[in-house]
């Protein structure tokens, strides 16, 4: 009986795998031509079969009851990332004052470590217990308006942390201050801001041994507001410095503004990280949230997701976090329902089916662990024109990496997403030794397909590709043995 249950078991695994793979090819047709000969698919990976990776995803507005996160397990344990998300929500934890119930939170937190995912906290929002003139859900009433509601923050900080010291060790405070949305009762202030930090800090760290703490969780990247944190002491209070680089076009200034807060954060404190906390796009046009008034679709929105990833991947950041993991139904601002949708999510919100969206992320974190790694300077990557028309020099994106000693080389064209823009040929020339790319082959992860890559020269330590597609997402050469 054992026996056969063991091979019923197997049996059912393997015809999920293939099931998800068939799902996988068929979630887009590529729209690069040029392609050639599809030799295979880059075969996905659990959070269990990783052991350390850079990739996270959002399960945000549980404080507001917005999805069901039992539904979410399955698809975010075979998604491949390592980390995820969580808002804590004290308005729902603490709805007598003085009584804490954290089982709803609990059976979030173990169930993602089960699947081999490192939770991270959000900490908010604010308890109409303690500010009256709060919403139901406290949604970014800061708990600075008196000493009642600063007394009772401190009890449910300290509880919080108590509770999951040992399944839980980043902390993040608070979320968006710089914005009114998020920051209410009085004006988005860098030193009010700082001023909650820095009373929330040591009731996490005297608790949570090596605890992490997250300070910004800033809308958009406002470096003027960065810098007034800054001055206030936030470098001296946190580890890592998180935001939220909502924008169309994800590359466009982007990576003008990164060196500028790094520049920024070697000022104050060398020691400090940069973390990407949140960012998505719709996958249909309306609803609610950031981006909602552009025209999307769901093969616009995989191919916003691959650039997003990748391009945080391309410049260092430490973590990169998707929201969301599931559209979020009848949005809730705090007020109640607004009877919208924030369609950002990788799974369908009508029945929790898988968007490409989420087979073109279980494609990259299959690629993008903790063993991927950005190549040194020695290792190039250019393109030289296939065709007659080819976009602009700064509309062209391209990065290097190395995984057990072979190469990745990722590239793409930066262009508007709310167009659907021809895909060209160009040539690719790689300045690597040529052993790192023994079996060259192209990666197409919007589909998840792999083909082989028929013309290639090599010459003075240089590997150069011909007629290979230029396409408006990512597209990466590497060797087939790192597949």
């Amino acid at each position: 009986m054992q026996r056969r249950r063991f091979v019923q078991a197997v049996l059912a695994g393997a015809g999920a795998w293939l099931g998800q793979r068939r799902a996988c090819a068929a979630a887009v047709p590529s729209d690069a031509p040029g392609l050639g000969e599809l030799v295979g698919r880059v075969r996905p990976r659990s959070g269990r079969e990783i052991d350390a990776s850079p990739l996270s995803v959002g399960m945000e507005t549980l404080d507001r009851r917005m999805f069901d996160p039992a539904r979410t397990y399955e698809h975010v344990g075979r998604l491949g990332v390592k980390w995820a998300r969580l808002q804590t929500g004290w308005a729902r934890t603490e709805t007598t004052a003085g009584q804490y119930d954290f089982a709803w939170l609990d059976e979030v937190v173990d169930s993602l470590r089960k699947l081999g995912i490192e939770p991270w906290f959000n900490l908010g929002y604010g308890n109409r217990l303690y500010t009256p003139r709060a919403d139901p859900f406290g949604v970014g009433w800061a708990p600075l308006d008196g000493d009642e509601a600063r007394a009772g923050w401190l009890r449910y900080v300290g509880a919080i942390a108590e509770r999951f010291r040992g399944r839980v060790r980043h902390w993040e405070i608070w979320n968006e201050p710089n914005i009114a949305t998020f920051w209410k009762g009085d004006k988005p202030s860098p030193a009010r801001y700082v001023e909650l930090v820095s009373m929330t800090a040591p009731e996490i760290r005297k608790r949570v041994p090596g605890a992490v703490i997250v300070g910004g969780a800033l809308a958009g990247m406002p470096t003027d507001y960065l810098k007034g944190c800054l001055e206030a002491g936030l470098g001296r209070h946190v580890d890592k410095i998180s935001y939220h680089p909502y924008r169309p076009v994800p590359e466009k200034g982007y990576e003008t503004a990164v060196a500028t807060w790094r520049k920024l954060l070697a000022q104050h404190n060398p020691k400090l990280g940069l973390w990407q906390g949140e960012n998505g796009c719709p996958s249909q046009n309306g609803g609610a949230g950031a981006l909602r008034d552009l025209d999307w679709n769901e093969t616009r929105q995989a191919k916003w997701l691959l650039r997003r990833i990748l391009s945080d991947l391309r410049l260092g950041i430490e973590l990169t976090s998707y929201f969301h993991l599931v559209d979020l139904v009848n949005y809730n601002w705090g007020g109640g329902s607004t009877g919208q949708t924030n369609f950002k999510g990788l799974l369908r919100g009508t029945d929790y089916t898988p968007k490409p969206s989420y087979y073109a992320y279980q494609c990259l974190a299959a690629l993008f662990d903790a063993k991927t790694e950005r190549a040194g300077a020695e290792y190039r990557l250019r393109l030289l024109p296939g065709t007659a028309e080819q976009p602009k020099e700064d509309a062209l994106v391209y990065a290097v990496f190395t995984r057990q000693g072979r190469v990745l080389g990722a590239y793409w064209h930066a262009a508007s997403l709310q167009e659907d823009t021809p895909t060209r040929s160009v040539r690719v020339e790689l300045s690597v030794p040529a052993d790192h790319l023994a079996q060259p082959v192209l990666v197409d992860p919007l589909a998840n397909r792999v083909y082989r890559i028929a013309q290639q020269t090599q010459s003075g330590g240089r590997l150069a590709f011909g007629n290979l597609p230029l396409a408006d997402y990512p597209l990466i050469i590497a060797d087939r043995s790192v597949i």
